[in-house]
C-alpha cells in the first residue's frame, strides 16, 4: 500500500481504532501494569501502534490488513503480561474484525509472547522467534514494540533505562536477524527498511 492509502484506511476505521485502542489501555490498567516509573502501559502501547501507523505501509499487503495490524500493535503483551489467552485474545479480535481478521490478528499477539523461561534469553530464545518469522506481521509488530522501547530508554536518562540501552544495542545484531525472514518473499513477512535505519540510527 502507499503510505496515502494506509493512512486513509486508519482514517476510515478511526472510530473502531479508538474503542480498540480504549479495551487494550484497559485490559492492562485492570492488571496494574505499568511502563518505566510513572506511566500507565498505555504509554508503551501508543508507541508502538505509533509505530505500525508510521511505517506499515511498506509491507502491507491490502487494506483488510490494516485492522489486524494496528490490533497487533494495542494487544501485543495481552497474552503475556494481562493474563489473557490466545482465545481471549481472538474473542476481543473478534469484536472489531471479520473472523479470517481476527485470526490473524491473534496469531500476531500469540506470536509475540514471551516463551517460559528463567531468563531473558530463555524466554525470547530460537523457538520465539521462529514463530515470529512464521507469522505474517509479526516481524513489523517486534521491530515496533523493540523500537518503542529503545526510544524510550534514550528519552529518559537513569540508570534503568540506561542499563536496557546498553542491552538493546548489543542484542541488535542478533535481534534484527532473528526477526527477518529470507526464505519467503511474501512483503508481510517483511521489515520495512526505514524502520531498520531509524532503530540502528538510534542506537
Amino acid at each position: 500500500m502507499t503510505k496515502e492509502d494506509f493512512l486513509q484506511a486508519l482514517e476510515a476505521q478511526a472510530d473502531l481504532l479508538s474503542e480498540m485502542r480504549y479495551s487494550a489501555h484497559s485490559l492492562h490498567a485492570s492488571v496494574n501494569q505499568t511502563y518505566g516509573q510513572n506511566h500507565p502501559y498505555g504509554y508503551h502501547l501508543d508507541m508502538v501502534a505509533e509505530g505500525v501507523r508510521r511505517y506499515a505501509h511498506a509491507v502491507c499487503a491490502e487494506e483488510a490488513d490494516v485492522l489486524p495490524l494496528m490490533f497487533g500493535a494495542y494487544f501485543h503483551d495481552s497474552i503475556e503480561d494481562a493474563r489473557q489467552t490466545y482465545n481471549d485474545t481472538l474473542r476481543t479480535a473478534r469484536q472489531y474484525m471479520t473472523e479470517q481478521q481476527a485470526l490473524l490478528a491473534a496469531e500476531i499477539v500469540y506470536a509475540l509472547t514471551n516463551d517460559k523461561g528463567r531468563s531473558r534469553s530463555e524466554r525470547a530464545g530460537d523457538h520465539y522467534y521462529q514463530g515470529i518469522r512464521q507469522t505474517p506481521y509479526a516481524p513489523l509488530v517486534k521491530l515496533a514494540d523493540r523500537l518503542a522501547n529503545t526510544t524510550y530508554s534514550c528519552r529518559t536518562d537513569d540508570e534503568s533505562n540506561r542499563h536496557m540501552l546498553d542491552v538493546y544495542r548489543r542484542e541488535m545484531p542478533h535481534f534484527l536477524q532473528s526477526i527477518t525472514v529470507h526464505d519467503n518473499d511474501d512483503i508481510r513477512y517483511q521489515l520495512p527498511k526505514e524502520m531498520v535505519e531509524d532503530l540502528k540510527a538510534l542506537v
